[in-house]
């Protein structure tokens, strides 16, 4: 009888091979040549073990932040399934394109977006792409946009370490990683997992952000941990994270974010440790 055989999809999560060399090589160095169109400083991705914690939130408010303090900032939405940056932001234009390449589009801020989102003809419209092509998309994405010149780029990652997750990883000059998380235990292992493949791929881990730590009563004042006690500090110590943030459940923020005007928040000292080890890097 002939041997089953199994043809290689490039998607590991599902494979079946069992003697795969995507799925068995040692992590690859940046393979990406230089954005010849652009001068591109810093690469910082902003990461989370799973969905639903805020990452893309604050991913905006990290460049929000750093675009207040004047520094060029750029995001390429990765989570080409979820995209929310144009959301959040308030931009609704269509990319366009040119000789050199194609055009970001810039927030009222000015800084740079770009983003599947942008590029379909309504936003509730499905990317239903499969691996394979959402990776190359994110390729496009830091290679092919005329970004210009960037001192910060961040990278809105999608939750999880999937292909995805490894394709920025291995091919983009990622200088360093924000974990965000949330006070659950759960959400705590899982962002383990991240924080040990990153570990692994020797990218630093910057910092973490534990969202949603509390509620301020808007009366008495007084916090409450509706998710339990945060558990941020004790988390970045077991894995050797030098600076942890904690932000707040604030109606306030999600009703700028659902008005596109996340830029408009202020965040005030709450991100400073986080902001601080991102203007260390390199």
């Amino acid at each position: 009888m002939a041997e089953d055989t199994e043809e290689c999809t490039h998607q590991c999560s599902s494979c079946g091979v069992a003697e795969c060399g995507d799925r068995t090589a040692a992590a690859a160095p940046a393979k990406l040549e230089p954005n010849k169109r652009s001068r591109i400083k810093k690469v910082i991705g902003v990461v989370s073990g799973k969905g639903g914690v805020g990452k893309s939130l604050v991913a905006g408010l990290l460049a929000s932040e750093l675009a207040r303090k004047g520094h060029k900032v750029a995001i390429l939405d990765a989570d080409v399934t979820g995209p929310s940056m144009p959301r959040s932001f308030g931009i609704h234009a269509t990319v366009t394109a040119d000789e050199d390449g194609i055009n970001p589009v810039a927030t009222p801020s000015g800084i740079e977006v770009i983003s599947v989102n942008l590029m379909v003809p309504e936003e509730d419209v499905p990317v239903a792409w499969r691996g394979p092509v959402i990776t190359g998309i994110l390729r496009q994405f830091f290679s092919e946009v005329n970004w210009g010149d960037v001192d910060y780029m961040l990278i809105d990652m999608p939750p999880g370490t999937s292909d995805v997750f490894l394709t920025v990883l291995q091919s983009l000059p990622v200088d360093g990683i924000v974990m965000v998380s949330a006070p659950q235990e759960l959400v705590q292992m899982i962002v383990g997992k991240a924080a040990n493949l990153t570990n692994r791929m020797e990218v630093p881990t910057l910092g973490l952000v534990e969202n949603m730590a509390y509620f301020k009563c808007d009366d008495c004042g007084k916090q409450h941990y509706i998710f339990g006690e945060p558990q941020g500090a004790q988390v970045a110590e077991r894995y050797g994270i030098e600076a942890v943030a904690t932000l707040p459940m604030d109606p306030a923020l999600a009703r700028l974010v659902d008005g596109g005007r996340i830029e408009e928040y202020a965040v005030e000292s709450a991100l400073d440790p986080i902001l601080e080890q991102i203007e260390k890097v390199g």
